[in-house]
């Protein structure tokens, strides 16, 4: 993989490296738990309090059961305390004080509570009761340390209050020695073993805390694991854009607007012009930098347009952009056209006079129609890209119903070439070549024709490019070929056929081992039949082409370019191959009638007469332009004036006259 593949990739954080988070300082942690600490005691503060308050009241039925005398005052002091306490904190509360504000009233109503209990009931004159009574003492000193959730030096100095005022009553109160150290040590185990127990649960919830920080730490690193993952299954790692699949999702999602809420969308399929031929040339690492700077550019843009874009394949990038307006998906394609050819990226193994990388666009828009699927917006983007490219290239092509060669009627024409065959619903007319100088027919070409079930023809212009675009052409012209040397092997008056060969058939795998089968099979030599390959901007002469033309030649095929003029390529071509004929598109023949198209007429045979061995001019379609040929010295010549294309049983007759006529049957 390239270095800008590598430098994409580690835009996305490798699942591998993903950034562990380092472990907080002690002290940091002690800071962390003490903020947490803080933010739980102000919310048990209220219900802690209250809690605390009923069942300090509660204890007023004690009160009349054993100290009856001095109920009354034990009473109105819980009542005080009490109602005090709740009342301050839901001041402080309401005021938003500090939680160490709220943990000091809290504390304040326990010594308080203690106080409040404690000296009237010191005061009853039934002692026995009140010694037993003292023993409920210790709930204070276990509310400090147990109940509430202090700090725990907060606890202890709670309870240290608590014990010193109990010692001081204890000291003062009439009983015995006895009795002084029995309690004085009770009180003491209790306030040891709180204490110890409230220390145990303060390091219990900072090791609760340190769980928790940990838990946080694990499940943010997996969540960040998680998404890394995500975003890496969902990313194409050479240009860092979304790939198939997650463009997929976001498709349906759009698919789903639309057909519940009417939000409408485009489709833009985007295809890099040439990009195996700059690949072979420049390298895969440039081919690699090639395809990120496009994708860079046009990230850049689909981010200012709000619309979303992804690698959908090779060379191939997909744009879903959310437009309400059929101009606006024009708009859009065409700055994105302009946009990547505004890069300059040089790439001089074109063909078509264009020096610079380019982009070809076939864009589809939602619309109303029966039976309608997600695939269906696609399959319409991609016969629109098909069209772009054959247009050209470095265009954009908006997908149209109405048209013939991207509308569902192709679909339909697809349908039918598949059974073609088998039904006989193709065959093939010829049409005459003449030699100019003897004025007799020196050839024949073949030329495809398809009817409908019903009987209706479907014009070349219309189901050819769609058998290229579909592949069947694949089929159809080995049948053309396998008929064409049938006819030759049936006539020996015909010296030659001519096969117009699809620039598709040539870069199949074993073209030239199935045209040597079909002329062992007639039993017909090779120089007897020729193969016209049209000079159009979709023939891509790299080495398989080459191999399959030369490997042709072998045979004895002879290799003719035809309409030339019509495209950039010719000149290489002619450069490249030893082509055994020329056929000079009708355009340049029919421009003859002004001076400055005769010139240019001469000129097109002056070129070609040095480098192929003959010329042939289509649209020959009156005496005078025969009178023209003759003037010139052109070798061949075809058109409606010499002979329309005919059915072969129609044809016979031509080869025993020195000039066939102009009507040679039924016109096909």
């Amino acid at each position: 993989m390239s270095d800008y593949a590598l430098s994409a990739l580690g835009d996305l954080a490798p699942v591998e490296s993903v950034a562990t988070h380092d472990a907080p300082e002690p002290a940091e942690l002690r800071r962390l738990f003490h903020e947490e600490s803080l933010a739980a005691r102000r919310v048990a503060a209220r219900p802690g309090l209250y809690i605390a308050v009923v069942v300090y009241l509660l204890f007023a039925f004690a009160d009349l059961l054993l100290v009856p005398d001095v109920a009354f005052y034990t009473i109105s002091a819980r009542l005080a305390v009490g109602v005090t306490a709740l009342v301050t904190l839901e001041t402080l509360l309401r005021f938003g004080a500090r939680t160490e504000w709220l943990d000091a009233t809290c504390a304040g109503a326990i010594i308080l509570g203690y106080i409040g209990w404690l000296f009237p009931t010191a005061t009853s004159s039934n002692q026995e009761s009140v010694s037993y009574y003292m023993v409920f003492g210790t709930i204070f000193m276990m509310s400090a340390n147990l109940f509430f959730t202090f700090q725990f030096r907060f606890s202890v100095v709670t309870s240290i209050i608590i014990l010193s005022i109990l010692y001081a009553v204890n000291y003062f109160m009439p009983s015995t020695v006895t009795y002084k150290l029995v309690f004085g040590a009770f009180y003491i185990s209790c306030f040891v073993f709180t204490s110890y127990i409230n220390w145990k649960l303060n390091r219990e919830r900072y090791n609760v805390f340190l769980n928790a920080v940990d838990a946080r730490s694990q499940h943010r690193e997996a969540t960040e694991r998680g998404k890394a993952l995500l975003k890496l299954s969902r990313t194409d790692p050479l240009t860092g854009l979304e790939n198939r699949r997650a463009v997929d999702e976001r498709l349906r999602d759009l698919w789903t607007a639309w057909q519940l809420q009417g939000s409408t969308f485009a489709v833009l399929l985007i295809d890099v012009d040439f990009f195996k031929r700059f690949n072979d040339h420049y390298g895969h690492q440039e081919g690699d930098r090639c395809l990120t700077l496009v994708a860079d550019s046009v990230r850049r843009l689909a981010e200012l347009r709000g619309v979303s874009i992804g690698r959908y394949g090779g060379e191939e990038f997909i744009v879903l952009a959310p437009l309400a307006r059929l101009e606006s998906v024009i708009g859009l394609a065409e700055e994105i056209r302009q946009t990547v050819e505004a890069l300059e990226i040089t790439h001089n193994e074109r063909r078509d006079g264009t020096q610079v990388v380019t982009v070809s666009i076939g864009a589809a828009f939602t619309r109303d129609q029966a039976g309608t699927k997600l695939e269906k917006i696609i399959q319409e983007a991609d016969r629109a890209l098909y069209l772009a490219k054959a247009n050209g290239r470095n265009c954009a092509h908006l997908f149209d119903p109405k048209d013939p060669q991207s509308s569902d009627e192709s679909e339909n024409i697809a349908a039918l070439l598949k059974i073609a065959i088998d039904r006989e619903l193709v065959s093939l007319v010829f049409q005459p070549i003449l030699n100019v100088r003897s004025d007799k027919v020196e050839a024949l070409e073949a030329l495809m024709r398809l009817t409908m079930l019903d009987g209706t023809a479907v014009p070349p212009s219309l189901f050819i490019p769609v058998a290229e675009r579909t592949g069947t052409i694949i089929e159809l012209g080995r049948w053309a070929i396998k008929t064409a040397c049938h006819e030759l092997a049936t006539n020996e008056n015909i010296r030659t056929i001519s096969v117009n060969v699809s620039p598709v058939q040539l870069k199949a795998p074993g073209f030239a081992a199935s045209v040597a089968a079909a002329l062992g099979e007639a039993g017909i030599a090779g120089n007897r039949m020729a193969f016209e390959i049209t000079e159009g901007l979709e023939m891509e002469m790299h080495s398989d082409v080459l191999r399959c033309i030369s490997d042709l030649k072998l045979l004895g095929i002879r290799i003719w370019l035809d309409d030339f003029g019509t495209g950039f390529a010719g000149l290489s071509w002619l450069r490249l191959i030893d082509f055994d004929m020329v056929k000079i598109d009708r355009s340049f023949l029919h421009d003859c009638v002004s001076p400055r198209g005769r010139a240019m007429f001469r000129d097109i045979v002056g070129l070609l007469r040095n480098r192929v061995p003959k010329i042939l001019a289509e649209g020959v379609e009156s005496e005078e332009q025969m009178d023209l040929l003759r003037k010139l010295e052109i070798d061949l010549a075809q058109g409606f004036h010499i002979g329309r294309p005919a059915r072969a049983e129609n044809l016979r007759s031509i080869f025993r006259t020195s000039r066939p006529r102009k009507v040679l049957g039924n016109p096909i």
